[in-house]
């Protein structure tokens, strides 16, 4: 069987990873490219006498990288290899998305076009040619529509006739006088042994014309450097004064504008009648009606993250009751049996409980992704943004953060200004993150009504991003001095989202939190077990034990027996900490319990669930305290409750991102910075809430 490897690229948002789902018996690996964090998606599959595989880079705009997904996409492409190039491009913005393939093209590489979306170009009456474009390009072009599952077929087998097609001749030259530059220095450096292939060494010229810094590199240690340096010199001098532009890099670019444009003239029937997306964008992003109708998706959105998400609480809850009570009564008595049945299932389960409100709220925020809103929300709010000093561009980070705060300060490389950059990581912790959302919906439902948790849950988030908003301004003003960039975005059209795709991404995020129930919060909760049952004071047992068997009556037993379990806790090494730590927390209104919660919640803010259910699950429980919510409203009061909602709303997060963000960030002085800011502002916000609520009387 012979073996075909592929590489797929195209600028994001373009379908890539549809095209990938479409293609039936596929076989989705994920992991990282080599040295970088940057996920690396391949499929296998196999067609006819062929095993093909296909590599997924990340989205690129042009081969002038500027992130670090752009700069492994670029450098794979030009370093790795591989048999051929699967070009995916958007229908709707061809000419755009040509200007990459132009750049594909400079390397003369065996390549097959995929027009991805056509049937949006089609609902619109318009049309494309793919045969003329095809003889234009010298490339194989197919019409795709991953959506509708139409054209994969012909990709296919396009990728197979191609891999066995001799190499094509080359049917995009630029204009005459740049292609004399091009000639004259691909000669130089086909004199070194390091090159015999005159693509390569064109291709060399090109990039170089455009300050590729990797190319450069590699020409640097060459013999023939200095001859080929001065000629460079010499060649951009002459184009320069030839089309009265200041860098070759820009002549370019508008010979690639202007050839993509002529592409598109030619094989582009564009749509007669005005499109159902401009129908819609009349609505959504009206000057005055678009910020409210936006505000309206936010709050349904926690609304539903709420109120569906709390419907199979009562029944997980008594799952994992029962399953504990299970296993309490096959293993033997004993550490072993403790740990498990009183540390481990109560902890995994009081955090598993709150899946299905995670699982919504991703749910929401893919929704808004894939039909195209979240663009136009970036639009709507750029504005505003700018008020508080931030760019529009940093919407897309600062709404991943309601997701995860990991993958939003790896989002914000998109933001070329470093003070731009930097504003929106600082104020990221601010936007709660999924992993929150378990301590909001515990302390909503023991502490507020039924009818209006939705509501104070919306509140709850919408005030952490006010507060990130005027930080970043306080930031602006005082410390990164100067206004944002201006911002430029592509208006991708209303799309129905893929159920498939849908799916998937709940179906991963629901095993990665899964997993870190399974392992890391297990784990964690085993840590917190033995630390609150150790040191064993035996003869403050004894004497328990005494006057439980005297006790008269089984609620007389019940009483001293939690008694007991109180004093162990108090006296163990967990107690002791938790003392130790009290008298910051104390004007917080927090007692030991919930100061060592807090504490624990810079390893994952999903454990101060799972601490609270082993700190305060002591004592037999019985129909009317078992569960946490009836505990927290029996131990906590309203005001301290809300001072907790406002810590976990600011202070740091989980240790995941702090490394991201310490990775993200090398200057030490905004290492600390971003160590110490969030935890101070969180307790002084905390402790004047608790005292407002106080002279209010609650």
């Amino acid at each position: 069987m012979k073996k075909i490897k592929a590489v797929m690229v195209g600028q994001p948002n373009v379908g890539k990873s549809s095209i990938i789902n479409a293609i039936s018996g596929a076989r989705l690996h994920v992991g990282n490219f080599a040295g970088v964090t940057v996920e690396k998606k391949e499929v296998d599959f196999t067609y006819q006498d062929y095993a093909i595989n296909i590599v997924d880079l990340p989205g690129i705009y042009s081969l002038n990288a500027y992130t670090p997904e752009e700069h492994v996409a670029k450098r794979y492409l030009i370093n790795e290899e591989y048999d051929l190039i699967v070009n995916v491009v958007d229908a709707n913005v061809l000419q755009r998305n040509l200007i990459l393939t132009l750049q594909l093209l400079d390397m003369n590489p065996k390549m097959v076009l995929a027009i991805n979306m056509i049937d949006e170009v089609e609902e619109k009456g318009g049309s494309i040619d793919a045969v003329k474009l095809s003889e234009l390009i010298g490339r194989p072009v197919v019409l795709v529509s991953a959506k509708e599952k139409r054209g994969i077929d012909d990709l296919v087998k396009m990728i197979i006739d191609e891999y066995n097609t001799p190499h094509e001749k080359r049917k995009i030259y630029y204009n005459e006088r740049i292609e004399e530059e091009i000639e004259k220095l691909s000669k130089i450096l086909l004199k070194s042994s390091h090159f015999n292939d005159p693509d390569l060494a064109r291709f060399y010229v090109i990039r170089l014309f455009e300050n590729d810094e990797d190319i450069y590199k590699i020409i640097h240690d060459l013999p023939i450097f200095l001859e080929f340096h001065e000629a460079m010199g010499e060649s951009m001098r002459r184009l320069q004064l030839e089309f009265d532009e200041e860098s070759v890099a820009d002549i370019l670019a508008n010979e690639r504008n202007s050839i993509a444009k002529s592409l598109v003239m030619q094989v582009v029937k564009s749509p007669r009648k005005e499109s159902l997306t401009d129908k819609i964008d009349k609505i959504l992003i009206h000057p005055i009606f678009g910020l409210p109708i936006f505000l309206f998706f936010m709050w349904l959105l926690f609304q539903l993250t709420f109120e569906i998400g709390s419907l199979p609480v009562d029944y997980l809850d008594a799952t994992f009751s029962n399953f504990a009570l299970w296993v309490k009564g096959i293993l033997p008595p004993g550490d072993i049996n403790a740990v498990i049945t009183d540390g481990i299932i109560p902890a995994v389960g009081s955090v598993i409980m709150f899946l299905p409100n995670i699982l919504i709220l991703f749910l929401g925020i893919n929704l808004l992704e894939q039909t195209g809103y979240m663009a136009r929300a970036a639009f709507l709010l750029d504005g505003f943004l700018k008020k508080f000093g931030l760019q529009g561009k940093a919407f897309i980070p600062l709404v991943s953060g309601f997701g995860c705060t990991v993958p939003a300060y790896m989002a914000a490389r998109t933001l070329k200004n470093p003070k731009d950059r930097i504003i929106t990581m600082l104020v990221l912790g601010f936007m709660s993150c999924s992993a929150r959302l378990p301590v909001y919906v515990l302390l909503i439902s023991a502490f507020f009504p039924t009818h209006n948790a939705g509501n104070i849950l919306f509140i709850i988030y919408i005030s952490g991003a006010i507060l990130g908003l005027i930080v970043a301004k306080i930031l602006r003003m005082v410390l990164f001095k100067g206004e944002p960039e201006p911002f430029v975005m592509e208006m991708p059209p209303y799309r129905f989202p893929s159920l498939k795709a849908l799916g998937m991404e709940l179906w991963i995020k629901a095993k990665l939190f899964l997993k870190k129930a399974g392992t890391f919060i297990a784990g964690t909760a085993m840590i917190i077990w033995f630390l609150s049952s150790y040191p064993v004071h035996n003869k403050l047992v004894q004497s328990y034990e005494q006057k439980i068997e005297l006790a008269k009556s089984d609620e007389q037993k019940i009483q001293l027996q939690n008694e007991l379990a109180a004093k162990n806790l108090e006296y163990s090494y967990l107690g002791q900490f938790g003392k130790a730590i009290e008298p910051i927390f104390a004007p917080l209104g927090f007692d030991w319990r919930m100061s060592v919660a807090t504490i624990s919640g810079l390893a994952a803010k999903e454990v101060v669930v799972s601490t609270l259910a082993t700190l305060y699950a002591v004592g037999e429980a019985d129909e009317k305290s078992s569960t946490l919510i009836q505990r927290l409203r029996e131990n906590v009061d309203f005001k301290a409750a809300i001072a907790l909602i406002v810590i976990i709303m600011i202070y740091s997060p989980c240790v995941a991102a702090m490394s991201t963000f310490w990775a993200e960030v090398p200057q030490w002085a905004w290492r600390t910075f971003y160590l110490i800011y969030p935890n101070v502002l969180a307790w002084i916000a905390a402790f004047s809430v608790y005292n407002i609520l106080a002279f209010m009387g609650y």
